[in-house]
């Protein structure tokens, strides 16, 4: 048996943004729901996080990850907690 598609897939073109939110509403007002927003939320200027490098303890690492564990959030928030609470 053959497995080869019929859709001429080399024909085919990709969606704009504008299109994908136009289904996305074209859906919600059909079936009455609203769909959840993808991606990170948007964040005041101050908010921003800035990526960097940084060298740690590995205990200081296993804690982190194993309270994140407890917690049921990432390693890194709980990191950036406990340095928000200190200059606090």
């Amino acid at each position: 048996m053959s497995q080869e598609s019929e859709v001429p897939f080399e024909r085919a073109r990709r969606v704009t943004s504008e299109e994908s939110q136009e289904f996305r509403a074209a859906i919600a007002d059909q079936f009455e729901i609203k769909l959840k927003k993808r991606g990170r939320p948007t964040k005041e200027e101050e908010e921003k996080y800035e990526p960097i490098s940084i060298r740690l303890h590995p205990k200081i690492l296993a804690w982190a990850k194993e309270e994140a564990k407890k917690r049921e959030i990432g390693y890194q928030t709980v990191i950036n907690k406990v340095l928000l609470e200190q200059i606090s």
